[in-house]
């Protein structure tokens, strides 16, 4: 059975548009679920962690650093057919203080480790949605900022580029989704019917399953 997978923050583990629980979204509404129903004859692994980074750490939450979880996960990376890889938005929140440049240098460190056991042509290295202009309200997640509404509007062109350089495959979610109008941060429940269907369409593109 071919293997796809997934590995990202809280928009890949599915999380609720202002969830204070960090309630998930279900089987058949989060987009790797509708993936994997688009997909029967290949195994979907979900790997989505509210909160993760590229390469930093989180001094409220342990285990949040990307980097460190990949290096057990691709370690029999051979046997994955596609790698979606998307993360970048927790990098923009205030305390890391970090430009789309500094994260791009994390992308890459993560795709560094990935690629000791993976093909570069397949990884699929996804760019995040835009932060919504109002999340650093008080009542949405004040983790962010203003500054980080505009650092998050700089990754697309950052990851494109990278992707370029290293032979892998380039999604800009923000060309297809935007944040729930709720917390301005994550996908609601259309939001994640489109995005599997892009997902999917590039892996067809790509003859990846």
């Amino acid at each position: 059975m071919k293997q796809i997978l997934a590995f990202g923050d809280s928009n890949t583990w599915g999380l609720i548009p202002g969830s204070s629980t960090y309630e998930r979204y279900g089987w058949g509404t989060r987009w790797t679920s509708v993936l994997q129903e688009k997909f029967p004859e290949a195994e979907v692994i979900e790997n989505g962690l509210c909160g993760r980074t590229t390469v930093f750490d989180d001094e409220h939450r342990e285990g949040r650093k990307g980097i460190n979880s990949l290096f057990g996960i691709v370690k029999n990376g051979s046997e994955f057919d596609a790698v979606i890889f998307m993360l970048g938005t927790n990098d923009c929140k205030t305390f890391y203080n970090n430009s789309p440049y500094a994260i791009g240098e994390g992308i890459e460190a993560c795709l560094d480790v990935i690629e000791k056991n993976v093909d570069p042509q397949k990884i699929i290295l996804v760019s995040p949605m835009h932060l919504g202009d109002d999340v650093w309200h008080p009542d949405k997640d004040p983790d962010f900022s203003k500054d980080s509404v505009r650092v998050s509007k700089g990754l697309k062109d950052v990851y494109s580029n990278i992707a370029r350089k290293r032979g892998n495959h380039f999604l800009a979610a923000s060309d297809f989704v935007h944040p729930s109008e709720i917390d301005n941060e994550h996908m609601d429940e259309e939001g994640h019917r489109i995005f599997a269907d892009v997902v999917y369409n590039k892996l067809q593109e790509i003859a990846a399953v």
